[in-house]
């Protein structure tokens, strides 16, 4: 016989044999209770385990990214600082080298070219890196993914982004042809690379372009030789001292190079690769705060009703518990213990559901970030939060249910609870009585006695609405955002760059060649805007008046033309520069005469893409001191003869870039499905998972609480039906009334999240939830509680009458 811990009860071992350890009788109680609850308790353990779940998805796959991102940044020794110029000579290094801060200088020649490969009709884009294949330290440094490397010295041996040999399908040894500096050149690509300066690899419009978008090294002699850059440079990247502070060196370096034709130098918070990264890991911790907070709080609110319900139903229990001699932190402690077998059953299933769902969200992360390894990791830190924050919301939500049974004297435990009060409802006291039937004033009578429990039954549904629509509103605001960008702002099938700007008049030679309706100027030039002590560099946009194939139009596709004698600013960018209409901006110009001017900020509009700056095409051109030219065109061509169009280009010296929309929409289309249809897949099964616990284990409490009530019913000559509707009915009013409120909460849920991912600059995400979108959320959640009811409806139809008329006290 063990040693007692608390004292035997007078009259005999409670709930076990002679000699039973009291403790023991109540976790045998515990497994009794959990048995006879069990699809409820698997119900609340699955939306814990949601919760948990995308908890440890989010943050896992954003410390995964991060800790693969500063990695490789550290072994691929990653600039800090970049800068382009238009052509600087290679002695200026020395001077860089001397700013304070500046540990190590590296400069190169980089030029985007037109490139063709065998077989592939549009014209793509190849930006040429020259790189010493003699040494490979360095800045930036290249990773051999598959090949070799070219041979020091080499003409015409190339190395490419390993992304774009795997998008285009190519092997290696194709030979393809750049335009360096109006000469076609052949290239045999004989190798591809990875670098941290392209793991997000893009010409600068934000899209993913991997098909239409080759990053190239080459000998850095053949390259200078073969664009005039002999003994010069157009890029320098540099690292930094560790106490050395970014914006000073840039500074600094804009200084040196202004004469010789700067862009203006940027930190590495503003390269492109690097902040899509960045933007895109911060917005894992936004999903995996706000999301699984929705859940967690369901889940607490679906154990609080049910330990309730259970509390309620053992008063008796509790009494002879606290009348032999039990403490009441050791009763509490009994029903804690239920919440905690279920928090630990959801934990578990959430540790793997979230293990796997991250390794799946990492996985889709290949397809856009390119790491020479990006392993998913799951640290202790995060599953331990995530469980952690589920027994917090779970044990609130049990304390909440039995401090006021566990708090009550045993005398008064004994006693049952009194009878539940019923009154006229609100259409009876109003002479309405005659507009429901019997059986519906039956139904909004139990709903009006529990109005609490009625209204947190409501607002768990309507949370899973809620979480549907913030998961599946992103199809209707890409396909809007492509549907403004492309076919009301960017209205040209075609859109031609070319190397230097052009007289006006090329805009008529391009509307001779074949295939092309219409032909559009405009005149772009790279500027850094400044208002006080902010500053951003962007580019100038020139327009004609009468501007057809680009225009500027607002999210509500409202168009805009520039405003005569000023500058018409995006919102975002206005907020950024703390400006208004009326105000003075201070632009200068990045190339060219490199001219600065005070204009006024003539309006703003509320752009989805980027953050730009118009002016009147005559206005820029006489800002910039040059004569009527342009730097590209939009045109409007027909699809019959766009191969024969796409040929002349490609022969063309003058063009450098030639984009065609429709296969960079293809493209974008493609990979952003994947991604949705994976997010809208997961949280369509988790929203599921919401409504059938919250329905399932109301119906199962509603079933408990009213059997007698039901079986009484029966005896008295109802039908199966006629019981199944009360109970029911009541369930679905509850999703009646859930599911607009819903949409309702899905909507402001959808606009909070926006709200926190809105500090990127390349795109502002509309809010645009369409009706089919509403409706597809409604109709899950209907789903989920039909499925609910047809489960309870066996219960009911097999109620056991004579046993349940039994319990009545």
């Amino acid at each position: 016989m063990g040693v007692h811990t608390t004292p035997r009860p007078s009259g005999g071992p409670l709930l076990g044999e002679e000699g039973t350890d009291p403790v023991k009788s109540l976790d045998r109680k515990l497994l009794r209770d959990l048995w006879a609850l069990k699809t409820q308790v698997a119900s609340i353990a699955l939306v814990i385990a949601c919760g948990i779940g995308g908890f440890i998805a989010s943050f896992s796959t954003y410390e995964s990214l991060s800790f693969s991102r500063d990695r490789y940044y550290d072994q691929a020794r990653f600039p800090h600082v970049f800068a382009t110029v238009k052509r600087a000579p290679a002695s200026l290094e020395a001077r860089i080298r001397a700013i304070p801060g500046v540990s190590e200088v590296e400069t190169r020649v980089v030029r985007d070219a037109q490139l063709a490969v065998p077989g592939i009709v549009p014209p793509m884009i190849a930006r040429l890196i020259g790189h010493d294949f003699a040494r490979h330290g360095g800045m930036s440094r290249l990773t051999l993914k598959s090949g070799r490397w070219p041979s020091p010295g080499a003409k015409g041996e190339v190395v490419v982004n390993n992304r774009f040999m795997e998008a285009r399908r190519l092997a290696l040894g194709v030979e393809a042809s750049v335009l360096l500096n109006g000469k076609r050149e052949r290239l045999a690509i004989v190798g591809t690379v990875l670098t941290p300066e392209y793991i997000y690899a893009t010409r600068g419009g934000g899209m993913p372009d991997d098909e239409w978008f080759a990053v190239m090294w080459m000998d850095a002699r053949s390259l200078a030789a073969g664009f005039n850059m002999a003994g010069a440079f157009n890029s320098v990247q540099l690292r930094l001292a560790r106490a050395a502070s970014s914006q000073a060196v840039v500074e600094a370096l804009d200084r040196i190079l202004e004469p010789y034709g700067s862009f203006g130098g940027v930190g590495r918070e503003d390269q492109i690769s690097h902040k899509i990264l960045s933007q895109e890991i911060n917005q894992q911790r936004i999903f995996g705060t706000v999301l699984p907070s929705i859940f967690l709080l369901v889940a607490a609110f679906i154990l609080n009703v049910v330990l309730h319900r259970q509390v309620n139903a053992q008063r008796g229990e509790i009494a002879a518990l606290k009348a032999l001699g039990y403490e009441d932190r050791r009763i509490a402690w009994h029903y804690l213990k239920f919440a905690s077998v279920i928090v630990l059953l959801g934990a578990a299933i959430g540790v793997a559901l979230g293990r796997w769902l991250g390794g799946a969200m990492t996985g889709l992360y290949t397809e856009f970030f390119h790491f020479p390894e990006l392993n998913f990791r799951t640290l202790p830190w995060v599953v331990a939060s995530g469980v952690a924050v589920a027994f917090l919301a779970a044990f609130g939500g049990a304390l909440a249910a039995i401090q006021g049974v566990v708090r009550m004297k045993a005398a008064e435990a004994l006693r049952p609870p009194a009878p539940a009060e019923f009154r006229p409802l609100l259409i009876e006291r109003l002479g309405y009585a005659e507009l429901a039937t019997p059986a519906q004033r039956m139904i909004l009578r139990n709903l009006e006695r529990r109005p609490v429990r009625a209204a947190l039954t409501v607002a768990g549904i309507a949370g899973s609405v809620a979480i549907l629509l913030s998961g599946t509103f992103w199809v209707d605001a890409v396909e809007h955002f492509i549907d403004v960008q492309f076919n009301h702002v960017q209205r040209g099938e075609v859109t031609v760059g070319f190397v230097e700007p052009r007289d006006r008049s090329v805009v008529r030679e391009l509307a001779r060649l074949p295939g092309v309706k219409e032909a559009e100027a405009n005149r772009v030039i790279p500027a850094r805007l400044r208002a006080a002590n902010r500053s951003y560099r962007t580019a100038l946009t020139g327009l004609p008046d009468d501007a057809r194939l680009f225009r500027i139009v607002d999210r509500d596709l409202a168009a805009t033309p520039p405003t005569p004698g000023g500058v018409l600013l995006t919102k975002r960018l206005a907020d950024r520069l703390g400006l208004a209409p009326g105000d003075a901006i201070s632009v200068e110009l990045l190339e060219g005469k490199r001219v600065k001017a005070d204009l006024r900020v003539a309006g703003t509009v509320r752009e989805l893409a980027h953050m730009n700056a118009y002016l009147r095409l005559e206005e820029l051109n006489r800002l910039a001191r040059e004569g009527p030219v342009v730097s590209g065109a939009g045109l409007r061509v027909d699809r019959a003869d766009e191969a024969s169009l796409l040929a002349r280009l490609k022969e063309m010296p003058a063009v450098a870039v030639v984009i065609v929309t429709r296969t960079l929409l293809d493209t974008f289309r493609a990979q952003s499905a994947r991604n949705i249809l994976f997010f809208t897949s997961i949280l369509t099964a988790f929203a599921a998972t919401i409504a059938v616990g919250v329905v399932y284990n109301n119906a199962r409490i509603q079933l408990a609480e009213r059997a007698w009530e039901l079986a009484s019913l029966r005896v008295l000559g109802f039908t199966r039906g006629e019981v199944s509707v009360l109970l029911l009915g009541e369930l679905a009013l509850e999703i009646a009334l859930a599911i607009p409120l819903g949409f309702v909460a899905g909507y402001w849920l959808s606009w909070l999240i926006i709200s926190l991912m809105q500090h990127t600059e390349v795109i502002e995400i509309p809010l645009v939830i369409l009706p089919d979108t509403y409706l597809y959320a409604g109709a899950v959640v209907v789903a989920a509680g039909v499925a609910s009811a047809l489960i309870v409806r066996n219960r009911i139809d097999n109620l056991d009458m004579v046993a349940v008329l039994k319990t009545r006290e």
